[in-house]
């Protein structure tokens, strides 16, 4: 009699023990849905299907509790109790283990615990449930060994079945995160930090170009100069650019670096100079008909381009040779046309110097294109976010026949950079799970890995004041960004080693 009441007594205790730390644990998430909802979003295992576990942890819990205060339950709660626990312990050790970044622990009280803590507390639990479970299953014909013996195969079913159910989650959320994504970014512990910042006294500033340590940056109201920083921000220098034909006519000068070299390029004028940097003299290299927008340098002698042909009259790639300006190479089907094939194929155009790529992000779309050199599609990618078509409205001017929007168009990507084996993009759109109140103080900058061809995670970049970043680019020694009248600089974390 006296050891059955000591059982009885422990019983009650540990069922006192669960309800306390269920009610507790899912009142905490409930009272502060929203909270949990982001850091389940944040989760590397679980961003996936943060929707349905925020809400259903909590009932779980709240079930569980409730049949541990009926003795004709119990056991059935234990073995919940028993699973649910050892669900808990392996998300944590995978988390730990396989998982990209851990992010911080949650849960009231608990979240002031490490991930080690976290584990023994929950060792402890999975301890008192067992033992309860052996005390509640009946055993009034059974020995010791023969009760073990055939406990043993339900503790191993519940013990496999909790353990599969967290891999599987796992292994579904990866695939979903990186190749079909619901859109629901990760944010790692520092991916990115601000180094330093370096005030150029003027907000008129886009970025030229990065090599050799340096950092160029051009400007539309001075056209002919150019000012060089190095990538530590310690130091400015500014350098007049001398062109050879000082009669030249220009009207939407760019000025793009890769050095050795340098040009300076007009698309409306046109013309295409070229100069060296060691002395910042321009010659004199193409000027006809050749009509484009955005243009960047592949090599010494060739450059990409974005043109309108009048043939199809909308948006072309092509390829400009320095060594036979009488041929043009286009490539037509490279951009996809949606609406009018202007406004709709509207983009930041890239080149990655580490892959001999050129990289196209659309912006009022999710989608980007890789290319070789030559122009050849390498693939079409999207971006994690769901608009993947270009919501846009055209109307014709019937008095000049040309085109304009008619209303604000839904930006997706903001601005773009490409660096090793990575594609940044500065994000338009607000994902699953993220705090609103963040937007109003940060960009988003979503990373993509080219190679494998999925989204990898996203990081802050911080106003200053209320101005946000415009444009950044990206070397080896870190990210860079132009906020306002500043140009500053992010480090980036071991995230990026394989850069």
């Amino acid at each position: 009699m006296e050891v059955y009441c000591k059982k009885k007594f422990f019983i009650e205790i540990v069922a006192l023990l669960y309800i306390a730390l269920f009610i507790y644990a899912a009142l905490s998430k409930l009272l502060d849905f929203e909270n949990f909802q982001i850091q389940l979003g944040q989760s590397p295992l679980l961003s996936a299907f943060a929707g349905y576990i925020s809400i259903g942890v909590p009932l779980i819990e709240i079930l569980i509790s409730v049949l541990l205060l009926f003795p004709k339950y119990r056991l059935v709660a234990f073995y919940l109790s028993f699973g649910l626990m050892v669900m808990f312990t392996a998300y944590i050790f995978i988390i730990l283990n396989y998982s990209s970044y851990v992010p911080c622990s949650c849960g009231g009280i608990l979240e002031k615990l490490d991930w080690n803590t976290h584990i023994i507390f929950n060792i402890f639990f999975i301890v008192l449930a067992t033992l309860c479970i052996v005390l509640l299953h009946p055993a009034s014909s059974k020995t010791r060994s023969a009760l073990l013996g055939s406990l043993a195969p339900k503790f191993a079913i519940t013990l496999i079945l909790s353990i599969g159910i967290v891999v599987v989650l796992f292994l579904l959320s990866e695939e979903i995160i990186h190749h079909h994504n619901n859109f629901v970014r990760r944010f790692p512990h520092y991916p990115a930090t601000k180094d330093t910042e370096y005030d150029l006294g003027f907000n008129s500033y886009y970025f030229a170009g990065a090599g050799n340590g340096k950092i160029y940056l051009g400007n539309p109201t001075t056209p002919l100069q150019v000012t060089v920083l190095d990538t530590a921000l310690k130091t400015k220098k500014i350098f007049d650019i001398h062109i050879d034909k000082t009669h030249t006519r220009y009207s939407s000068v760019q000025l793009k670096v890769m050095p050795p070299y340098f040009y300076l390029l007009d698309g409306n004028t046109p013309f295409v100079f070229r100069g060296k940097i060691s002395d910042w003299k321009a010659y004199y290299m193409i000027r006809g008909n050749l009509y484009f927008s955005h243009i960047t340098p592949i090599d010494s002698l060739n450059l990409v381009y974005r043109t309108i042909p009048l043939k199809t009259k909308t948006n072309t790639l092509g390829i400009l040779s320095l060594t036979d300006t009488t041929g043009v190479h286009l490539a037509p089907n490279l951009l996809v046309k949606q609406v009018d094939g202007i406004f709709d194929t509207e983009g930041d155009l890239l080149y990655n110097r580490q892959r001999h790529e050129i990289i196209y992000v659309y912006r009022y779309r999710n989608k980007f294109i890789t290319a070789t050199e030559n122009l050849g599609l390498k693939r079409r990618g999207n971006t994690i976010d769901t608009v993947s078509h270009a919501q846009i409205k055209v109307a014709q001017l019937k008095s000049t026949g040309t085109s304009k929007l008619s209303s604000p168009p839904l930006i997706v990507n903001k601005t773009s950079a490409s660096f090793g084996n990575f594609l940044f993009v500065n994000s338009a759109l607000p994902g699953q799970f993220e705090p609103l109140s963040m937007w109003e103080t940060a960009n988003i900058i979503d990373v993509y890995d080219i190679d494998k061809h999925s989204y990898r995670f996203s990081f802050y970049i911080y106003n200053i004041g209320r101005k946000n970043a415009k444009s950044i680019i990206v070397c080896e020694h870190g990210l860079y960004a132009l906020i306002d009248n500043k140009i500053v600089r992010y480090k980036l974390g071991k995230q990026f080693n394989d850069m």
